[in-house]
């Protein structure tokens, strides 16, 4: 279990992320901060527990995206790249415009090829 420094480490690199490509992104995405202790409505639905997630809605769908973790319906890990992230919000953008549920992220986020 992470301790509550190593959490908020994790929470705060990713709200720099976050903020530095809001600009970057806001013709085609918007960004929300949510604290889930004081809107816990979709807690249990979305299983809302890691200090930091990230989800994708489009026109009040969720949309799910497969990082090849397994878990297709959030991120919930810390993107250090800037790009990175970019990437993965545009190729959920394009997904959804077309009607897509569910999108095939550009990287391969699983352990499968690390040593």
């Amino acid at each position: 279990m992470k301790s509550l420094v190593e959490q908020l480490s994790f929470s705060y690199k990713m709200d720099e992320v976050l903020a530095s490509v809001a600009e970057t992104i806001k013709n085609f995405a918007v960004i929300y901060l949510v604290d889930i202790s004081e809107v816990p409505d979709f807690n249990t639905m979305y299983e809302l527990y890691d200090p930091c997630t990230v989800m994708f809605f489009f026109r009040n769908k969720h949309i799910m995206i497969d990082l090849g973790t397994g878990n297709n319906n959030k991120i919930n890990w810390a993107l250090k790249n800037k790009q990175e992230f970019i990437d993965i919000v545009e190729t959920v953008y394009r997904g959804a415009r077309k009607g897509r549920g569910l999108v095939i992220s550009p990287k391969d986020y699983s352990t499968k090829y690390r040593y």
